[in-house]
């Protein structure tokens, strides 16, 4: 491995990155408004917010509603998302094949998500992915993306310099938080947000496919 461009630490967001489940939030969102009798939401307008800790993600939805309505809702979609809606959430095709590689190959995995701790545990179970990370992170535990503590917790906990670490999701908000936490970043395309979108913030490559990162590793070590 090279020394000047090897990575120890791999951080991946869950939603979009891992784990198939845009659909979903965008369902229970939407079943939410229904039941709190909103406005339906637009679904452009709820991808824009996939990323962001639950609060936020509300807090940008419905600006100018009170906080009790805001509890209402994460109630109601928290209801949707993990025991009602039909939609189903599976991880990508090769995602765990790539986590249990990398992992083989020395690499210290991880996760930072806009998920609650208890639904990312929840994720980890149902999936079976829990031995594969070293650490996690959720936006119930720090300060939700696009600010960096979450990177910067995961990096202190593992004893990983910035430049060791690289930071693998779906958003915007992946893409500036590493830019914040001064981590390289690797965006996918097939999650939130387009290419182009994710581009713009200058990452070393945006994969089409979470099973493309293995390879693409190898490669960039050769370059």
């Amino acid at each position: 491995m090279n020394e000047r461009q090897g990575f120890t630490l791999l951080v991946f967001d869950w939603d979009g990155t891992l784990m198939d489940s845009i659909d979903r939030i965008v369902a229970s969102m939407e079943a939410a408004a229904t039941d709190l009798g909103l406005a339906p939401l637009e679904r452009v307008d709820v991808l824009n917010i996939i990323g962001l800790g639950l609060p936020e993600a509300i807090a940008r939805l419905f600006p100018q509603a009170e906080q009790k309505m805001h509890s209402r809702f994460a109630d109601r979609y928290r209801h949707y998302f993990v025991e009602a809606s039909p939609v189903p959430a599976p991880l990508f095709p090769g995602a765990a094949a790539t986590l249990a590689s990398l992992r083989e190959q020395g690499y210290l995995l991880a996760v930072a998500t806009g998920k609650a701790r208890r639904g990312l545990d929840r994720a980890l179970a149902d999936t079976g992915c829990a031995h594969f990370f070293h650490a996690s992170r959720c936006a119930d535990e720090v300060k939700s993306k696009p600010h960096p503590q979450m990177l910067l917790e995961i990096m202190a906990q593992l004893d990983v310099l910035p430049r060791r670490t690289l930071m693998i999701g779906d958003t915007d908000y992946d893409m500036k938080m590493a830019a914040s936490a001064g981590v390289p970043a690797l965006a996918v395309s097939y999650g939130v947000h387009t290419a182009e979108q994710l581009r713009q913030h200058g990452p070393l490559a945006c994969l089409d496919a979470i099973d493309e990162l293995a390879p693409w590793l190898t490669r960039y070590y050769g370059s």
